[in-house]
Formats: C-alpha cells, sequence, structure tokens
C-alpha cells in the first residue's frame, strides 16, 4: 500500500477534489468527508468538506494548523472567541480545543505540522 497522496504525485485541482468530496459529505451520515492530499512526517494537508449545518465538534489542534476556505462559509469557535469565515479565507487556528461549523455546504483546507 502506498502511503503518497494525491498531491505528492501530482499537482491536484483543488476544485475538483472538493466538488467529490462535498458530493460524499451530503451523502454521508455524519455530513462531512475528508481526503489526505499531502501526508509526511513535517506537515499534513487534509481536505476536510461539511455539507451545510454540519459540525466539527469541538478537539485540540496540533501546536501549528491553519485553515483556508476553499468555498462556502463556516464558523470557527475557540473559547469565547468566534470567526466567521467564507471563501478565499486563511487562518490560524489557536492551539486551544475548538469547533468548525458549516453554515452553508464548505470545504476547508486544513495544514498542520506533524511533530
Amino acid at each position: 500500500m502506498s502511503t503518497e497522496h494525491a498531491a505528492q504525485r501530482q499537482a491536484v485541482r483543488l476544485a475538483d477534489h472538493a466538488a467529490e468530496l462535498l458530493d460524499e459529505a451530503r451523502q454521508a451520515p455524519a455530513r462531512r468527508a475528508a481526503r489526505t492530499l499531502i501526508g509526511g512526517s513535517a506537515q499534513r494537508v487534509t481536505m476536510i468538506a461539511l455539507a451545510g449545518s454540519s459540525e466539527l465538534s469541538e478537539h485540540l489542534s496540533p501546536a501549528a494548523a491553519s485553515l483556508q476556505l476553499i468555498s462556502g462559509e463556516a464558523v470557527l469557535v475557540a473559547g469565547d472567541r468566534e470567526w466567521q469565515l467564507d471563501a478565499g479565507t486563511l487562518i490560524a487556528i489557536p492551539h486551544q480545543r475548538h469547533s468548525l461549523r458549516a453554515v452553508t455546504d464548505t470545504v476547508v483546507l486544513l495544514t498542520v505540522s506533524v511533530d
């Protein structure tokens, strides 16, 4: 089994992966789907699709993580702070418990450092 991911072999079109993942999310019981595009010993890039009104419940992030909205609208909540995010937005995820709620069908690109 290969440990290479899509973007490690060639350039990938994010829009193509986003459309596929959003279709999967709409059909999934949890209303979300994810695909790792780059993996390795230093970083991981994962695309996550959330059908509208679905949520990634509160969880802890790695020390270094960022979130880029590819499409849709979402709300990132960490502690008493809340960020309204829309397509094209990039944010560093605070190193604390946080959640992400999709206001509309949303696709994000999550980049984390791997220790």
